[in-house]
């Protein structure tokens, strides 16, 4: 009887686990989408992401190698730098708009917790590009809730 509780949908138990476990991975891309959605940066922001982002990403490698940086604050920022090398995506660059937009949305998360953990002088002392960059920097990662 336990045996035919795993017969689900196929018959097959093997069949039955891979589509398990392909509606699961959908389950958690739709969990991360809507994340996204949540932490997105409002109105004209996310332009001002896209817009520094050059400069947002040589800052987020200076960032990685300070070592005077917390350990944690560092691994993010190692973890971001391998999510934005590899070419898979949780919204697919293709997409017009969206495909990058979560590339900076992702950005834009992580930087907060930085600034958070490490503060905005640390990030300061490593911006390599202009003042107006850096003050959208400084926007992009204000806290979302001021309530705390």
């Amino acid at each position: 009887m336990a045996g035919e509780a795993l017969l689900l949908m196929t018959g097959s138990t093997v069949l039955d686990v891979l589509i398990a476990i392909a509606l699961g991975m959908v389950l958690v891309w739709l969990a991360l989408v809507i994340a996204l959605v949540v932490v997105r940066p409002r109105g004209g922001l996310l332009r001002e992401a896209l817009r520094v982002l050059p400069d947002v990403l040589r800052l987020v490698r200076r960032l990685a190698a300070d070592k005077a940086l917390p350990r944690g604050v560092r691994v993010r920022l190692w973890l971001l730098l391998a999510y934005l090398v590899v070419p898979i995506d949780l919204i697919p660059d293709f997409i017009p708009v969206l495909g990058y937009a979560d590339d900076a949305i992702i950005v834009v998360a992580v930087l907060r917790s930085v600034v958070r953990r490490a503060g905005l002088d640390a990030v300061r002392a490593h911006w390599p590009g202009t003042e107006d960059g850096f003050a959208a920097v400084a926007k992009l990662t204000e806290p979302v809730f001021r309530g705390r």
